[in-house]
């Protein structure tokens, strides 16, 4: 029953290779690519950001005349009889003086602009972050799987050995029958592991926004240098930076900014406004001597018009008192969200230093664990050891190499998310 399951899983094995020439062979800088031309919530993000900038060209029209055109013909009757009558006009209008609204308006519409740009590079990094999550469990589980099949060579090995002991009577059956659940085990760690790189190549896909049944391939990077990645800036440099570059930050400074115009835009409604205004109309009353009476009609009409609130019912009153309300919440949250930062990064900052500790005692674990099976599977052959010490070692030596894997991927991502803070983006 062993055996049949190891050949099914071999087959599988081949099946899985029938398509190699229909896939799809990512780098990590390939997914990011991908998903910045491809991600669905990122294609809205896009469209409100070029319809923020439709309504920035909006409010600087505000500075030209608005023109319009009018023109009436009715019918009217009394007891005398009935007549066609008729009027025409175009009537312009410009703003002269508002107190500087409009202009405040078109600097606080470039702000939210610029805002809206800086929510794509907060979306991006976030995206980054998540792809490269993705991504490395991908790795990690191929990694694992890569050191699973060699066990699974080895526990196959100890199986046949313990078989031919066992029918020489050198071991008892019980300790074949371990071999055997060890083998049976270690066939299922290669199958589950193998699910698992499956769904994590789906989660990429989805961060893709692409086809799951598209087959896709990842290139595994160089990490060799990766204890090259455990040198740090200091600290404060790493937060500095990180200040420097956080779109959140600035996103919350240009809330900071919008208010302060909000603020400017509110006192402007209780100063007079001033308007140029001009016309051209004519008219008619029936339809003889139609061209005559259009031109004995036609007026020309220029002058301006002042507008001087008054009175409001203190609506103008209460609405400055809460763009004041609502500066002071935006400079409360700017430096709520500036000591958030600087506490995120430093927390990051020790995630890294801690992430790289564990990997090096990880690696060190993992290799004794490594040596020590190798000569407790050699000491099972010859005889000297029996079946339940070289399972123990071998358990020690795959929770081993789970701690390991798990740490390096571990360290690389945190890594990884502190460079992006610091605002060096995802690279491998």
């Amino acid at each position: 029953m062993v055996l049949l399951g190891g050949e099914l899983f071999a087959q599988a094995a081949v099946d899985d290779g029938n398509n190699v020439a229909d896939t799809v062979v990512f780098t990590l800088d390939d997914c990011l690519r991908y998903a910045v031309s491809n991600n669905y919530e990122r294609q809205t993000m896009e469209l409100s950001h070029k319809s923020q900038e439709l309504s920035l060209e909006q409010t600087k029209k505000q500075r030209l005349p608005s023109v319009s055109m009018s023109v009436s013909e009715g019918y009217s009757h009394n007891t005398k009889g009935g007549a066609m009558s008729g009027s025409a006009g175009i009537n312009a209008s410009m703003p002269i003086y508002n107190g500087g609204e409009i202009n405040v308006s078109i600097e606080q519409e470039s702000l939210r602009t610029e805002q809206s740009q800086l929510e794509l590079t907060r979306f991006d990094d976030n995206l980054s972050i998540n792809i490269l999550q993705a991504f490395l469990s991908v790795l990690g589980n191929q990694e694992l799987l890569k050191y699973q099949k060699s066990v699974l060579k080895s526990s196959r090995e100890a199986m046949k050995q313990g078989y031919a002991k066992y029918e020489t009577g050198s071991i008892v059956e019980s300790d074949y029958l371990l071999l055997v659940a060890q083998y049976a085990s270690d066939t299922n760690n290669v199958v589950d592991t193998q699910i698992s790189i499956d769904n994590s190549l789906l989660n990429l896909k989805v961060l893709l926004s692409m086809e799951p049944e598209l087959n896709l391939a990842i290139v595994y990077p160089d990490t060799s240098a990766i204890n090259e990645m455990a040198l740090l800036p200091p600290m404060n440099e790493a937060i500095e930076r990180s200040v420097a570059y956080s779109p959140d930050l600035k996103i919350s400074g240009y809330d900071i900014e919008i208010a302060q115009k909000s603020l400017r835009i509110a006192k402007a409604a209780q100063l007079p406004s001033l308007n140029l205004n001009a016309g051209l109309n004519t008219g008619h009353d029936g339809f003889t001597d139609f061209g005559t009476q259009l031109g004995e009609r036609f007026s020309q009409n220029v002058g301006v018009s002042l507008n001087i609130p008054i009175y409001s019912r203190g609506a103008n009153r209460i609405k400055t008192k809460q763009s004041e309300l609502s500066l002071q919440q935006s400079q409360l949250d700017y430096e709520r969200n500036a000591l958030s930062l600087r506490q995120t990064v430093a927390q990051e900052y020790q995630n890294v230093v801690s992430a790289y500790n564990s990997f090096v005692v990880s690696s060190q674990s993992k290799d004794a664990y490594l040596k020590s099976f190798e000569a407790y599977n050699s000491r099972f052959l010859f005889g000297s050891i029996t079946a339940v010490e070289l399972l123990q070692q071998q358990n020690n030596y795959l929770n081993a190499l789970n701690k390991y894997i798990q740490a390096k991927y571990s360290f690389i991502l945190e890594r990884k998310i502190l460079d992006v803070y610091m605002g060096n983006g995802v690279t491998m």
